[in-house]
């Protein structure tokens, strides 16, 4: 491994910091006055704090909770990981939102977790706040509570099936009434009366989609009827919420197997 490389990105939200870092370097014992969740890229690392000794390879997550003594060392020529730092009052409010189950603690249970889903999850959020814009708040904020709920979790989730589907028809009106809003899941919530962690699982649960994917959904329709009726490709894309004709196209093909010109040129 080469010389050590750390990278500071610019984060999309408010209270995160996003580090990227490929080094070979041992660290003695310090503590962040952050939370950390991170996922080991490459090659693997052996850390001591005070949930004991663990060691960590590419594919794994790894935690540290706030003031918590630890140190870190490679395994082998070196290690690569990313990792989000979250000031608590961030994690705070997302475990209290996740909570209503009792399983979810104020502090991070396991150093090391090993589940190639919620490692997926993760690195998606990681993109989503280090090269995410305010067209994407509503994907990022049901990947962040996602994946904090889970990491803070030492039981499986909670059963869903019993969430009153009224409620959740509620979340889904918001949405169908406007789908240009920039809607997020605290006003999803306040719609159906239940908590963001509860609007985020049983959407899911009713629809099959989140109710980011469903936003998108609702938008690329509202795309489609007006390439259909004959408004131009790049107004069409502003007029329904995307960013610009390309985020359009992208959506648009991967949803309909052509793109939005052979739809208009077979319209025409």
């Amino acid at each position: 491994m080469a010389k050590s490389q750390f990278t500071m990105h610019r984060s999309a939200m408010a209270g995160v910091e996003a580090v990227e870092a490929e080094t070979r370097h041992s660290f003695a014992r310090h503590t962040h006055e952050q939370f950390g969740i991170g996922l080991i890229v490459s090659g693997a690392q052996k850390s001591l704090s005070g949930r004991g000794m663990v060691e960590a390879e590419a594919g794994d997550l790894i935690t540290v909770n706030p003031n918590e003594v630890h140190d870190g060392a490679p395994i082998g020529e070196g290690r690569s990981w990313r990792i989000l730092y979250f000031d608590p009052a961030i994690i705070g409010d997302l475990a209290q939102d996740a909570g209503e189950s009792r399983m979810v603690r104020s502090e991070i249970p396991r150093p090391v977790i090993q589940n190639s889903v919620l490692a997926a999850r993760f690195a998606s959020l990681f993109a989503a706040i280090t090269r995410g814009s305010t067209q994407d708040d509503l994907a990022r904020e049901e990947l962040l509570l996602g994946v904090v709920a889970d990491v803070m979790r030492e039981q499986p989730m909670p059963d869903v099936a019993r969430m009153a589907p009224g409620t959740i028809r509620k979340a889904q009106s918001l949405i169908d009434g406007d789908p240009l809003a920039n809607v997020s899941l605290a006003d999803l919530a306040r719609e159906s009366g239940l908590s963001r962690f509860q609007v985020l699982r049983g959407f899911a649960k009713a629809t099959g989609m989140t109710p980011h994917a469903y936003l998108v959904q609702a938008r690329i329709h509202m795309a489609r009827r007006l390439i259909a009726s004959g408004t131009p490709l790049a107004e069409a894309a502003l007029a329904s919420g995307f960013a610009d004709q390309s985020h359009m196209t992208r959506v648009f093909t991967a949803k309909y197997g052509l793109t939005p010109r052979v739809y208009a040129t077979a319209l025409a």
